[in-house]
């Protein structure tokens, strides 16, 4: 067991979601991280839900997190959800336990942030895995945190077609004005685009592994019965854990240091980002884009972290 003290601490930026869920899950019960805060956002549903969502999950797993609610739109643009892949509620198909983590409504998302950065002794890992709206008003309103950030890692965008816009992907689609000020931040940022997410299917003979791990297998099992992120039949594409897997076990990944650039004003590209593998902007590196994951250790790793919620 690694020593509290020696944890990496963490910042959790999140809209549950339920490849969200199993990301808040695996980052919550790994020995190296120490997950001091979960912003939830409005996102795949509301932030009224993916509040709710964030408390179920922390009730469910005993994890008594501070959880302070985020925004509830993007900076400019009107809010969009994606329940048709979640579910109304965002996690369908599982009955919950009665909530016991409280929220604190008192607190700005981007204060709480700072909050938690200002008094670590350690750098803090910043983990987007929903519209980076809140990551984007910290870095605004407290630039000087960011000497006190280790890196931003994220899952979003696309290095080709999207699943939001024709060229953008959900999360930096959402906001991208939002992802064009963490991009454009400073600091160290890693990336895992949707693709790599594709890649990563949890496929059935995997999610049956997982339906034997007692009540946290059931819960997961009847989650990725609901979901529409892929075909439960053909394989469930996990993007958000990809994240985690990326603090965690980054050697799951091949990646590339490149300029990432998120477009803004293109009335049929806004969203798009443009990770620049060839060079052909000629511009400065501010991201390392991970293109490939090794399928069969990601799956093993996986179900390894799955189990370690039980």
């Amino acid at each position: 067991m690694v020593d509290k003290q020696k944890k990496k601490p963490v910042i959790i930026s999140t809209d549950p979601g339920i490849d969200d869920a199993v990301a808040i899950a695996i980052a919550t019960s790994n020995e190296t991280l120490d997950v001091k805060l979960i912003v939830p956002i409005s996102g795949n549903v509301s932030l009224a839900k993916t509040t709710l969502n964030t408390q179920k999950l922390l009730t469910f797993f005993n994890k008594p997190i501070r959880v302070v609610p985020g925004s509830n739109k993007p900076l400019l643009r009107p809010a969009k959800d994606a329940s048709g892949v979640h579910g109304k509620t965002g996690m369908d198909g599982y009955p919950f336990p009665e909530i016991k983590i409280p929220v604190d409504n008192k607190t700005l998302a981007a204060t709480a942030m700072h909050q938690v950065i200002s008094e670590s002794t350690e750098p803090v890992t910043l983990v987007g895995i929903g519209p980076l709206t809140d990551i984007a008003l910290f870095i605004h309103q407290y630039p000087d945190d960011l000497k006190k950030v280790g890196e931003i890692v994220l899952m979003g965008g696309s290095l080709g077609r999207g699943n939001f816009g024709v060229l953008s992907e959900f999360n930096f689609g959402t906001d991208p004005e939002a992802a064009k000020i963490v991009f454009t931040s400073g600091a160290q940022i890693r990336v895992a685009p949707m693709e790599v997410g594709r890649q990563a299917k949890i496929m059935p003979e995997t999610s049956n592994k997982i339906k034997t791990l007692g009540s946290v297998g059931d819960m997961f099992y009847k989650l990725f019965s609901k979901y529409r992120g892929g075909s439960f039949n053909k394989g469930l594409n996990m993007y958000d854990a990809l994240a985690i897997a990326l603090v965690i076990k980054p050697e799951l990944f091949e990646q590339v240091e490149t300029h990432v650039e998120i477009e803004t004003t293109g009335r049929y590209t806004a969203g798009a980002s443009l990770m620049d593998l060839k060079g052909y902007l000629g511009m400065p590196n501010n991201a390392r884009v991970a293109t490939n994951v090794d399928t069969k250790q990601f799956e093993d790793w996986f179900v390894k972290e799955i189990a370690k919620t039980m």
